[in-house]
């Protein structure tokens, strides 16, 4: 990981009169900033330089004790970002369906009011650690009651950055997990091929989803340096709800897997796996999936899983060829 002129941290002062803190409008929620009545004093001066957790971290590990391997995973979005702007820091991708949530470094309560309920995000910096808690104010009514407290803190490390996420303390869940900047992930090191080597991928695959839908993914058959393919899912009343551009091309030795969902921007996995009936598609810079596998089996059905690079449960999809004239 690169080192960032952030780590070597500046030291600023905060005054005890508190800082000023606005609150945005974001999606047709309603955002407003108020003191908390409980709120402590302002404390004595701090040491301030909430500069190194600017910007949008990926997960990279799940480092929570005493988890197994299929129980890993991020304790929040697999990316979001931070902010800092003057005296807050504005939140983005931190759940809830909620953006650009301003939280004020001077204790003071933002409020985001929803239809049915109202959020509670309170914040600060202390020790090095950007910390907020957000609380739920539900409607009384049939539905269940829910999550009531969320308390996370973010602290950046020689590792990258540590987050931590309590849900409902302190009876409930902890996790910590390791994030960076996409940057600072080291890609891996691909596997030697040439694309007649995943020749076996060619042709049309067609399965079925746990929703009843059907996916294919059709491939070309290796030419030029390259496999092409599109997939496209169709729901039960048979109408297309989604489609996809594949490619798998050679690149400086190696194989190279580029996915374009709804023919957007295109995203790269480095093959660092190839067999003659295996072939495993890796870019732990991405968000999710970090992986992508298809594995072919004996009786000629073919399996694709896509999740992170550790741990998890990956989500499976199956496939076989497509019967007869179709």
């Amino acid at each position: 990981m690169r080192t960032h002129p952030w780590l070597a941290i500046a030291t600023a002062l905060l005054g005890g009169s508190g800082i000023l803190g606005a609150v945005s409008t974001s999606l047709g929620r309603e955002a407003t900033t108020a003191q908390s009545e409980t709120a402590p004093p302002p404390a004595a001066p701090v040491a301030l330089d909430v500069r190194g957790i600017d910007g949008e971290w990926v997960y990279v590990e799940d480092r929570t004790e005493g988890r197994e391997l299929d129980q890993l995973g991020p304790p929040m979005a697999s990316k979001f970002s931070l902010q800092v702007d003057g005296g807050a820091v504005v939140l983005n991708g931190h759940g809830s369906g909620h953006r650009d949530v301003r939280v004020a470094l001077d204790g003071s309560v933002t409020e985001v009011k929803e239809a049915t309920s109202i959020a509670r995000y309170r914040g600060g910096w202390k020790n090095d650690t950007f910390a907020y808690e957000v609380s739920f104010e539900r409607a009384t009514g049939d539905q269940p009651a829910g999550i009531g407290l969320i308390r996370r803190s973010f602290r950046v490390t020689e590792d990258g950055l540590l987050v931590t996420v309590a849900v409902d303390p302190p009876t409930g869940s902890e996790s910590v997990a390791l994030y960076r900047h996409a940057e600072d992930i080291p890609m891996p090191t691909p596997a030697k091929a040439v694309i007649g080597d995943a020749g076996w991928l060619a042709g049309p695959w067609v399965g079925t989803r746990s929703s009843g839908s059907s996916i294919e993914e059709r491939w070309s058959p290796p030419g030029g340096g390259a496999m092409l393919a599109v997939s496209r899912t169709i729901n039960t009343s048979g109408k297309m709800v989604a489609f996809e551009y594949l490619r798998i091309v050679e690149r400086d030795g190696g194989l190279v897997y580029i996915a374009q969902p709804g023919g957007g921007k295109p995203t790269e996995f480095v093959c660092t796996e190839v067999s003659a009936t295996r072939a495993v598609f890796d870019n732990p810079r991405h968000d999710y999936p970090k992986r992508i596998v298809y594995e072919l089996a004996a009786d000629g059905s073919l399996r694709a899983t896509t999740g992170f690079m550790k741990g998890g449960t990956p989500r499976r999809f199956d496939f076989a060829r497509p019967r007869e004239g179709r």
